[in-house]
């Protein structure tokens, strides 16, 4: 099973992912994979730092960096781990790319979805939207971090487009993107998720 935590910056997606990997090992007794995007294969880092931290010119750039890194990250960790029979949680992947450089960055729709069929990346079974209100996600990273990267340094109305295009994707990919609200306390979160999972995991 390939499930994937998507929202923006501060939404709380790697405190999820450690909650469900240990629900999935501890209760299921499921062997799982917990990794992300970008930076989640052996020299990830490097693009990692590229995509983060440094002055990218072109308005290409990200976008092929980000491709790039899910290439790598999907041959040499994720297809492997679900070819085992590993459940893979990953934060960040396709939806993010949507989000953030269509709606964010607007570039063309069709441009985008026609690399990631080339590239022939595979569909997640399920993909959890931690849906958290701008202002909340931002506090969160000046208490927990301190500072923001490159891409959380951008405007508010990119990134208030970033989220109406996570909006967008939950109403395109309904049999897969479930909405949590991120708003709620950290327990209350975890518990609506556990239970999205468990369904899926029955079916």
């Amino acid at each position: 099973m390939f499930i994937t935590l998507e929202g923006i910056d501060g939404c709380g997606k790697s405190t999820q992912a450690a909650f469900l990997k240990e629900q999935l090992q501890q209760k299921k007794k499921e062997p799982v994979l917990w990794t992300r995007e970008p930076g989640g294969w052996v020299h990830g880092d490097f693009v990692r730092t590229l995509l983060l931290e440094k002055d990218l010119r072109h308005e290409l750039s990200e976008l092929f960096l980000f491709v790039i890194d899910r290439c790598e990250h999907v041959s040499q960790v994720i297809s492997p781990a679900l070819s085992c029979g590993q459940i893979v949680l990953c934060e960040r992947y396709t939806d993010s790319t949507r989000a953030y450089q269509i709606w964010g960055r607007g570039l063309p729709e069709e441009k985008v979805e026609d690399l990631f069929a080339w590239c022939s990346f595979p569909e997640p079974d399920l993909t959890l939207w931690i849906d958290t209100p701008l202002p909340v996600a931002i506090n969160r990273i000046k208490t927990t971090r301190g500072h923001f990267d490159r891409i959380e340094s951008e405007t508010d109305g990119f990134l208030n487009r970033v989220c109406e295009g996570y909006k967008e994707l939950s109403k395109r990919f309904p049999h897969r993107i479930v909405r949590i609200d991120g708003s709620q306390p950290t327990e209350e979160v975890s518990a609506q998720i556990w239970k999205v999972v468990e369904v899926h995991l029955s079916k």
